[in-house]
């Protein structure tokens, strides 16, 4: 290492000129009190103004990562559908998305709103989505977040995990029963059927 690099290298964030002409203003004197009081308030308030910003830039920074973190935590990067025809060679479709390069993993899955009720209340608007279990265990935003049960065997439980506002909205817990209400009903003389069924809730996820 050069004696110029080594200079270089312990320089501080001023020169000497620019802490002269700092130290010029900022000086008090006899006759520039009223300067450097103006200096002195002026240096302050500049402060205080990029010391708001950094902070205001660093909230946003975390709010915006926090949003995306849990948007694409449970929607993914991209949505794949079929147009009119509902996917029925979704597994082959899935196997094929996973292997561009770049696609750390893909997950089929059907997705509905319906209308849920517990033990509580009249009900809340929902959307469901089927998944199965070993689909479940890529999504880190609920399989990281689970307060209370398990979504092991989550195939063979068929169950439901829930949210843990919905749960206190409806006024469930950890092995009630969640009824779903699907406007997509069977067709009758007298009109569409509601589809209706109950689930166990066997996990219950906070995000």
């Amino acid at each position: 290492m050069t004696e110029t690099t080594a200079r270089a290298g312990g320089a501080g964030p001023f020169s000497a000129f620019e802490r002269m002409v700092a130290w010029r203003y900022l000086r008090s004197r006899r006759k520039e009190t009223v300067i450097s009081v103006i200096a002195g308030i002026s240096f302050i308030g500049i402060m205080l103004g990029v010391a708001t910003l950094i902070v205001v830039m660093a909230v946003m920074n975390g709010f915006r990562a926090e949003l995306l973190n849990r948007i694409l935590g449970m929607n993914g990067h991209m949505i794949v559908q079929a147009v009119d025809d509902p996917l029925h060679d979704y597994a082959a479709v899935s196997q094929r998305i996973a292997g561009v390069p770049g696609v750390k993993f893909a997950i089929p899955l059907i997705e509905g709103q319906v209308l849920a009720q517990g033990n509580i209340g009249s009900g809340t608007g929902a959307l469901v989505r089927g998944i199965r279990g070993e689909d479940l265990a890529h999504l880190d935003l609920v399989d990281k977040n689970i307060r209370h049960g398990t979504i092991e065997n989550f195939d063979q439980s068929d169950g439901v995990a829930i949210g843990r506002r919905m749960a206190e909205n409806l006024g469930l817990v950890l092995g009630d029963t969640l009824t779903l209400i699907s406007p997509d009903g069977d067709v009758t003389p007298f009109g569409t059927t509601p589809r209706m069924k109950g689930y166990p809730i066997v996990a219950i996820f906070e995000v």
